[in-house]
């Protein structure tokens, strides 16, 4: 069979529906087949891909890890083909689902107050938000846009810059209090440094050494937290000191619950922040180009 012969989207969308209906006899009412139907085309898609999909049982089918990625893929690309369609039918005004990943600190303190207003400016658009400060896969989480915070790692995801932030070192004055405020950064090894319990970038805290070079001291401490809204509520409460990005705490230090710590140590390191993406900048669809357009002009940091 040539490739023009092969329907890949006719393929996808069966095997989507056996999936999400839980059995060929399902699918196959939903599309007015017969079952033998539906299953030869699934089998006739293994022998292609030369992998099999599902495990077949009298009682259930279970997908096999080659079967759930394909499936995964299958959903995001005709989710694709049903936008593509539908733009070009309305004349590209943004519709659909958009779906976003988010560190948890830009998640609260940028996105989610932003969400309203471009909600309101494209009615047709809803979001499907997550937070989470691990890395994750758009293609696996079928993510259309994630925000990343930090220098990006080399990949073929596509990305526009939405600012940058400086990174500070805060303490409570409780916790100052009753440790003494650090003079120098050598001063950091009597106290209690909060980490981060997955990987990051950069493994310790950089700061000017006073000969124009740069010493970088790995956080030592008694707690690792999983995102930085943990940390900032952890330090805080005067658990000990933390490096953040200035935007996440700088309510708390205009209100007295954080203070600046070895700021004359600073190296002024900026974060950078993106917002990446899969595909191509004139191929985007509508509801994408359009959060992303949002997110450029709108946020300010």
């Amino acid at each position: 069979m040539s490739r023009q012969d092969i329907n890949r989207s006719g393929e996808m969308e069966v095997f989507a529906r056996v999936v999400e209906l839980g059995g060929f006899s399902a699918a196959a009412r939903a599309f007015r087949m017969s079952p033998s139907a539906v299953s030869k085309l699934v089998a006739r898609l293994e022998a292609r891909l030369g992998v099999r999909l599902i495990n077949r049982s009298t009682r259930k089918l279970q997908l096999t890890p080659e079967g759930t990625a394909y499936y995964d893929r299958s959903v995001r690309i005709l989710d694709d083909i049903n936008a593509a369609e539908h733009e070009a039918a309305v004349g590209a005004i943004p519709r659909g689902r958009v779906r976003v990943n988010t560190s948890v600190p830009f998640g609260l303190h940028w996105l989610l107050p932003l969400l309203p207003g471009f909600l309101k400016l494209h009615p047709g658009v809803s979001i499907d938000v997550s937070l989470t400060d691990t890395v994750v896969d758009l293609m696996e989480e079928r993510a259309d846009i994630a925000i990343r915070v930090g220098p990006l790692r080399e990949s073929r995801l596509l990305a526009r810059k939405l600012g940058e932030s400086r990174m500070i070192v805060v303490a409570a004055p409780a916790y100052l209090a009753e440790h003494e405020t650090p003079g120098t950064p050598a001063d950091l090894a009597k106290h209690n440094m909060l980490g981060f319990c997955f990987a990051k970038q950069i493994d310790g805290w950089p700061f000017r050494d006073g000969k124009g070079g740069i010493v970088t001291i790995p956080p030592v401490g008694n707690t690792l937290v999983s995102d930085g809204e943990a940390m900032q509520r952890l330090t805080v409460a005067g658990a000990g000191l933390s490096r953040l990005a200035r935007f996440h705490v700088d309510a708390d230090i205009k209100a007295g619950r954080l203070v600046p710590v070895l700021e004359d140590f600073n190296p002024g390191d900026l974060e950078p922040i993106h917002a990446v993406f899969v595909g191509h900048r004139g191929q985007l669809p509508a509801r994408v180009r359009a959060f992303l357009d949002y997110l450029v002009e709108n946020v300010r940091l």
